[in-house]
């Protein structure tokens, strides 16, 4: 079963995908801008830690906080519960929301249009 984190624990392990391993006062200090207290960030590595989405590895009189779950594995699994939940799976009612809504560039049409090529010559 994939582990399961919130918006707030994703915004830490962001943190520690970017840079590892940190200490909980690095992950402090890359979290300011949240207006969260540092005992808020302690809660979450703690939460993230027994979810067994990071490790921690003791380093004198601190722990150095590295994260287990791949940022690539997280994000297909966010990424289809989306799609499962917004649009019963599929991509295609997707891309068709955005386009309805003018959200879709030149440039996000391109890439589209590459996309559908190369799934289309088995790249």
């Amino acid at each position: 079963m994939p582990i399961q984190i919130s918006e707030a624990e994703a915004q830490v392990m962001q943190v520690l995908w970017e840079r590892q391993p940190l200490a909980a006062e690095e992950v402090c200090a890359a979290l300011a801008g949240q207006g969260w207290q540092d005992a808020t960030i302690k809660t979450l590595l703690n939460r993230l830690l027994n979810k067994g989405a990071i490790s921690a590895q003791k380093d004198g009189r601190r722990y150095l906080y590295a994260p287990l779950l791949a940022r690539d594995a997280w994000l297909a699994t966010e990424s289809q519960g989306f799609l499962d939940r917004m649009f019963n799976g599929r991509l295609a009612p997707l891309v068709a929301h955005f386009s309805q809504h003018k959200a879709l560039s030149q440039a996000d049409i391109a890439e589209l249009k590459k996309l559908v090529k190369d799934l289309e010559h088995g790249k």
